[in-house]
């Protein structure tokens, strides 16, 4: 075996600082905190397809001794527990330089990958796309479990992170597994990047690009940073979604579809089904069985739950502003990734058109529905820079209870009403409007005053309107004093 120096030289010459690398300061600070503890780190990483989960993790691991990546491979006929391993030995062969060996069984693999960890030093260990490795073996979490008791759970410094996009099956493998109750010491959970951080991806020509623009280009990519370097700053974004989204051969025409098949394989075809019942617009687990045929329960909650996981989904918990509980039968579950409603909406009925090269790609403003859209992906888009805009509210370190988009139903005593995004601490309710448009006028006053009227408050409740908008705002409705607070949400992609 190397030594630890032979092995940390390896480590930053192949590893250089990644100069590019945008955002994620918090979650990079509560990794490099692991480096500090005495024992081992069990760590799980999860988020959706192109998050950016293991160029997170090799840039922490930048401060490590020792790195070493292993990833499983992606799902195909005839792909099992041999083909595995065999490429988990050629990885650990080229990243120790150990001759490459026959491996039988996940439990000699692993066993093997210990013999290899130097005894004093930093170390990181990432197992990626831990799913895909254990095609085959259906014990193999409890092969790692046994691992990491025997051995890896003693060496100091040793930071294993369990990472993958089928969150799902780390959830029940490992942290819903009484196998490994009390064993992990951290749980990272990557989202899309807010807002306030997704300029970054125009470089040097950010200040001449318009934040117009840029709403165009993310109501497409959301803050997905897989998705966000594939624009070319110096394109328009009409022609960055043309050369993305309706080009045969373009990057993001087929992503759905690919990931759909690696993450859920069989059930791709029936998950994408779920999905697409959303495009439109929210709706309850009993609209969502109605619209597919399918009983409430089952299957499709299971369904349902998976696709939250994988970060495609979000159930919305209303609280009722009157109790301040929830009504778990009124939750509503909708499409919070960007690229996949706009994918579902505009990219996948015109597929086949797109393949014979029969597509031409009219501008955003032309495409159907867009201005409806293009409101539902910009309240996605705020919803996900929740932090951000409760730090411009004065909320950053103030006890929030509840927030999230909230419905009132109608009945004989009220009437029906939508808030955008209702915020709930002890002291007031933030009734937040969110409005995406290229003026907006001062008939936003009466629509807020109207959902207002129409909520069932506490009596003596305290509650500010707050109006979050992009685009122009007529000086109108400032002049009008009627909003608490007004948050041009531009400024977030200066």
């Amino acid at each position: 075996m190397w030594t630890i120096s032979c092995q940390k030289n390896l480590m930053r010459s192949g590893h250089q600082s990644d100069e590019g690398f945008i955002g994620r300061a918090r979650e990079r600070a509560e990794f490099v905190a692991l480096f500090q503890r005495k024992g081992a780190s069990l760590v799980t990483c999860l988020g959706r397809r192109r998050i950016g989960k293991s160029r997170f993790i090799a840039e922490c691991a930048r401060q490590a001794d020792l790195f070493l990546s292993f990833s499983g491979l992606a799902p195909r006929e005839g792909l099992g527990k041999q083909e595995q391993l065999l490429a988990f030995a050629e990885q650990l062969a080229k990243q120790t330089k150990m001759p490459r060996v026959a491996l039988d069984s996940w439990p000699t693999a692993l066993r093997l990958l210990d013999s290899q960890l130097p005894t004093t030093g930093s170390v990181v260990v990432v197992l990626d796309e831990i799913s895909w490795m254990a095609i085959g073996d259906r014990d193999f979490a409890g092969h790692l479990k046994t691992e990491w008791d025997e051995r890896l759970s003693k060496r100091r410094g040793l930071i294993l992170v369990l990472c993958g996009s089928v969150s799902s099956w780390i959830e029940e493998n490992i942290l819903n597994s009484t196998g490994f109750v009390g064993r992990c010491t951290w749980q990272f959970h990557l989202k899309p990047l807010p807002l306030d951080e997704c300029a970054a991806f125009w470089g040097t020509r950010s200040s001449r690009v318009s934040a117009a623009e840029k709403w165009r280009m993310l109501a497409v990519t959301g803050g997905v940073p897989g998705y966000l370097e594939q624009v070319l700053p110096s394109k328009t974004a009409d022609e960055n979604v043309e050369r993305l989204c309706f080009n045969p051969s373009g990057m993001l025409f087929h992503e759905c579809r690919r990931i759909f098949h690696d993450i859920f394989s069989r059930r791709a075809g029936a998950y994408e089904a779920i999905a697409a019942t959303l495009a439109a617009g929210p709706r309850t687990l009993q609209e969502i069985g109605d619209a597919l045929g399918r009983e409430r329960g089952g299957s499709l909650g299971d369904a349902l739950r998976d696709l939250e996981l994988a970060g495609f989904l979000r159930r919305d918990a209303f609280c009722d502003p009157l109790t301040g509980k929830t009504r778990p039968r009124e939750h509503r579950y909708r499409v919070c990734d960007p690229y996949l409603r706009f994918h579902l909406k505009y990219v996948a009925p015109n597929e086949e058109r797109i393949n014979k090269g029969l597509y031409q790609h009219a501008s955003f403003e032309r495409l159907e529905a867009w201005d409806t859209i293009m409101g539902l992906q910009f309240e996605a888009l705020v919803l996900d820079s929740q932090e951000v805009l409760f730090k411009r509210l004065g909320l950053a370190n103030r006890a929030v209870l509840n927030a999230g988009p909230y419905a009132q139903g109608k009945t004989l005593r009220r009437e029906a009403c939508q808030i955008d995004f209702l915020i709930r601490t002890r002291e007031s309710l933030y009734i937040v409007e969110l409005k995406c448009r290229r003026v907006v006028g001062v008939d936003v006053i009466a629509d807020v005053k109207r959902k207002i009227e129409r909520l069932k408050l506490p009596k003596g409740q305290s509650f500010r309107a707050v109006l979050v908008h992009t685009g122009k705002l007529d000086p109108a409705v400032e002049e009008s004093d009627y909003f608490d607070v007004i948050i041009n949400a531009d400024e977030w992609l200066s």
